[in-house]
């Protein structure tokens, strides 16, 4: 049974139960960061927008909180087309200087230049793969790496899968897909389980 200190709410209405006890210890009390890693994070992503989005964000929290991302993430959605590949892959120099003016979003120029770069390298990894998913989750052999995580800051930064990963996007033309950034991704995706072993969600 869940030893709940209070009740929240995120952004879109849902409550959520807000514990310190059965929750990763990374998650708090915020409500959005509570949705977040309750409905979302280590869950196995499939869908290629949603994997596509989560590897721009990611790029994107370089240097800053992931909170600071997920409070940006429907500005993000509405500054870049819903996440859709096609769309951003051709956007325009224009279309880039009107993100820079964008208050919602990273305002960095390399960030926003390189989610349409990105989006162009995807449409590649499409021709040759039949998809981004099935790329991706070729690295785990289609199938999620679970981890035993006592505390949360015990898990790496990085792996060799994360290595080899990002070394592959990288000479794919991907920008913003460090080895670091990439573990973070196969976490949010569901490509690695690294739920604590007390976390309700594992």
């Amino acid at each position: 049974m869940h030893r709940v200190h209070q009740v929240g709410q995120d952004p879109k209405g849902r409550q959520h139960q807000l514990t310190r006890v059965d929750r990763c210890g990374w998650c708090g009390t915020d409500p959005l960061y509570v949705a977040y890693h309750d409905d979302e994070w280590g869950l196995a992503a499939h869908d290629d927008r949603q994997l596509f989005e989560m590897l721009i964000l990611e790029g994107a929290q370089a240097g800053l909180s992931w909170l600071t991302i997920l409070r940006k993430r429907d500005a993000y959605r509405e500054a870049f087309a819903n996440f859709d590949i096609d769309s951003i892959a051709q956007f325009s120099p224009d279309r880039v200087e009107q993100l820079m003016g964008n208050a919602g979003i990273v305002r960095n120029r390399l960030k926003i230049t390189s989610t349409i770069t990105n989006a162009k390298a995807v449409l590649s990894i499409r021709d040759e793969f039949g998809s981004l998913d099935s790329y991706l989750w070729s690295f785990v052999g289609g199938a999620p790496i679970r981890n035993d995580v006592t505390d949360y800051r015990t898990a790496p930064a990085t792996t060799d899968v994360s290595d080899e990963m990002s070394k592959a996007l990288l000479k794919r033309g991907f920008k913003f897909v460090g080895s670091t950034t990439m573990y973070a991704f196969m976490q949010a995706t569901g490509m690695v389980n690294d739920h604590e072993q007390t976390c309700w969600k594992r």
